[in-house]
């Protein structure tokens, strides 16, 4: 039987689905490594949220080609471009799409004799609840996929056109995955979905996110639950409080709201009303909850003054954590026509003005926390035996970490107390209190 080797781009939820492969592979017999070295198949699962997501999966591709292996390119690039890709990059072995996992072993059979394109016409991601996911990330956390499509057509997201509509899994399926992630050691479970707080709409005719959360609570072992992808519109009070109330799950929220001002949250059909409210309930129902959001700057039509309205929203909220990304013009969504563009030199002047505004904010919440003491997972160390550890109010790789320097023994996985005694604009400095 071959050895298959897979590359893994993009975001969490494609990190899943990686996952889901290699497990689909290994159920079938497969051999697999994360070292392309060591196969002539490679699985080049890409990502196609943005133009700069295309062009890191499309560099991967020809790369492989290039040293002689058979590509066979899986996900959104390959659903989105499934007609263009095969003959931009004629070498490619095989292609399917994000919906199409247990296509994949057909398409490794028939891969010497030619090419074989079995990416659905209509995607449609329902979880493949038969595959054991191999997971490529061993570690203290470990994300757990509770749903995948959207139903919502933001203006800027080509996501809903590659994925299909929102599926929810059954709750009965996440607490048994939740239960044998923990088995194997994972003390954190990352919620994920397109928006996790729609989740259950579609099975059980209302969001059930809070009653998951009360199941998770209850597994033995497991010490934090923290919920990512929220939208403004699904964070009810009951919801709030459910977060407030259950001791395992992280006083994190991270709800993506792409910008402030009406008339542009309007133009990319997102929610359109005061998100200052929002803010304050959720801080008023969630004591030393931190937030973390993200914003579009540079969106067809955007002004200077609903820029500047932008720029006040945040400067006022003072999150403890957000993202800023640059509008990226994707064929196939809504706003691929709206006019005027944003010239690149204004959007980057905007990004930049933004993100130097949050580093001083960053530093302002992070000085707060000095002389505190935090509840941290340990994560790693550095070379130099730094111990690298995370804090409740982190999520893993968009949020910064806690640097600790101890003689202390310490277990990668454990949840220790840190004082605080210093900070960076992003990361603190602590000690761990023994």
């Amino acid at each position: 039987m071959k050895k298959i080797a897979l590359v893994s781009h993009g975001c969490a939820k494609n990190l899943v689905d990686s996952e889901l492969m290699l497990g689909f592979l290994t159920q079938n017999g497969y051999e697999i490594t994360l070292d392309e070295n060591e196969s002539d198949i490679v699985i080049v699962n890409t990502c196609s949220f943005i133009n700069d997501a295309e062009r890191e999966s499309i560099h991967s591709i020809l790369e492989m080609a290039e040293n002689g292996k058979k590509v066979i390119v899986a996900g959104c690039l390959a659903q989105k471009h499934k007609e263009e890709l095969k003959e931009a990059i004629p070498e490619i072995a095989g292609m399917i799409g994000p919906t199409d996992i247990e296509k994949l072993v057909d398409v490794i059979k028939g891969i010497d004799k030619g090419f074989i394109n079995d990416v659905a016409d209509r995607p449609d991601y329902i979880y493949p609840e038969n595959i054991k996911r191999q997971q490529i990330t061993v570690g203290a956390s470990s994300y757990l996929k509770i749903a995948d499509g959207c139903n919502y057509r933001c203006g800027y997201c080509i996501i809903p056109y590659l994925r299909g509509d929102y599926h929810s899994r059954t709750i009965e399926h996440i607490v048994d995955e939740a239960k044998l992630l923990v088995a194997k050691g994972v003390n954190e479970i990352i919620l994920i979905a397109q928006d996790t707080t729609y989740y259950g709409v579609d099975l059980y005719g209302k969001p059930m996110l809070k009653e998951l959360l009360e199941r998770l609570n209850d597994i033995e072992n497991l010490c934090w639950i923290r919920i990512m992808y929220a939208y403004p519109t699904m964070m009810t009070d009951d919801l709030l409080d459910t977060i407030a109330k259950l001791d395992k799950v992280v006083k994190y929220v991270d709800i993506p709201l792409q910008h402030s001002h009406p008339d542009m949250l309007k133009s990319m059909n997102r929610p359109a009303f005061d998100y200052r409210k929002l803010v304050q309930n959720i801080r008023q129902r969630i004591p030393n909850v931190a937030i973390r959001t993200a914003f579009i700057v540079g969106y067809p039509g955007e002004t200077e003054e609903e820029f500047e309205h932008l720029y006040n929203f945040v400067k006022d909220m003072k999150f403890n954590k957000m993202g800023v990304f640059k509008y990226s013009r994707e064929k196939g969504t809504p706003s691929y026509k709206l006019k005027p563009l944003v010239s690149k030199k204004i959007m980057n002047e905007r990004y930049k003005k933004l993100m130097v505004l949050q580093q001083g904010i960053s530093k302002e919440v992070n000085e707060s926390f000095i002389g505190k003491t935090l509840d941290c997972i340990i994560e790693s160390y550095t070379d130099d035996g730094m111990v690298i550890a995370r804090s409740q109010y982190d999520a893993p790789e968009v949020d910064g970490v806690v640097y600790i320097k101890t003689d202390k023994p310490i277990v990668p996985g454990d949840i220790e107390q840190v004082k605080i005694t210093d900070c960076y604009e992003y990361d603190l400095i602590g000690e761990i209190i023994s």
